[in-house]
């Protein structure tokens, strides 16, 4: 997706993280569950801890294009979830 300097370009790639970032908690959750060793824990709870990261970054981003009025009512339902 190319887009330069086009808001809505923009809230559609924030959505896309919030999307990646959801991806990434389940990834993380599930190779958890399944981890037979401290190598394998180690790696998911780096891509949870990661995730989140991203999601809490994501959602500031998010917040200042409310406070600006750049940011639409049907963009809200992206940041539901885990």
């Amino acid at each position: 997706m190319k887009c330069i300097k086009d808001m809505k370009c923009s809230n559609t790639l924030i959505q896309e993280v919030f999307s990646l970032a959801r991806q990434m908690i389940i990834l993380a959750d599930e190779g958890n569950a399944s981890a037979n060793d401290d190598g394998c824990r180690l790696l998911f709870g780096i891509l949870g801890d990661c995730a989140y990261k991203i999601k809490m970054e994501a959602q500031r981003e998010k917040e200042m294009h409310l406070i600006k009025g750049k940011w639409t009512e049907g963009e809200e339902n992206e940041t539901s979830g885990r």
